[in-house]
């Protein structure tokens, strides 16, 4: 099945996605929700951001989760199992959309939230991804630092309930806070700037 309809499944794969994807063409159920697991929610908001319609992207969503077990024996590995199913939701999306017949509104939210392309789909960013990503950087900063920045930014405390647990001056934290930001922005550079975003809007 591609992505508008049609059974023929291709998906290229890197070392982890060939292992999920030979496993699902050998009616592995696990290794179909181990993938269920790590790209349903992050699916369901991409569709969101076209529908905005929970329910009609949840199910969306599942729908191309039943087909992808429903075809399993049919996959052909080419392109990432990522963007086979980010194209997948977005072309599904889009349909469901046409559907409405609201022609305002879906060239609104296509300004708004352009199609991915074939080519640009492996780029785009996952909430999960910025996540896993933002961790492992965390991860590498001086404790003092890393403590008061997701104390601040997981936590939603102030500076000055920080330095109040911490029992150190607002100015200390102040500093720490600062001197982590910095140190993001440098450890994940070539992240692409959304995840600076990420990490000082939070």
């Amino acid at each position: 099945m591609n992505p508008k309809g049609g059974y023929s499944m291709i998906i290229q794969a890197n070392s982890n996605d060939n292992q999920l994807v030979e496993r699902l063409c050998n009616d592995d159920k696990s290794a179909f929700t181990f993938i269920f697991t790590k790209y349903y929610k992050d699916l369901v908001v991409f569709s969101f951001s076209f529908t905005r319609n929970l329910q009609a992207s949840e199910e969306i969503v599942q729908d191309r989760f039943l087909k992808l077990w429903e075809h399993r024996n049919g996959l052909v590995v080419q392109t990432s199992l990522k963007s086979y199913l980010l194209k997948s939701v977005q072309n599904q999306s889009l349909d469901w959309l046409r559907h409405l017949k609201v022609k305002t509104n879906f060239a609104s939210v296509i300004l708004e939230h352009p199609v991915l392309s074939e080519n640009n789909t492996e780029n785009y960013i996952l909430h999960s991804e910025l996540q896993d990503k933002l961790d492992e950087a965390l991860a590498k900063l001086p404790e003092p630092y890393s403590q008061a920045f997701k104390m601040n930014r997981f936590e939603a405390l102030n500076y000055q309930e920080i330095a109040k647990k911490l029992e150190v001056s607002v100015r200390t934290v102040e500093v720490r806070i600062s001197k982590a930001l910095l140190l993001l922005r440098e450890e994940l550079k070539d992240f692409l700037l959304l995840v600076v975003a990420f990490i000082t809007l939070r």
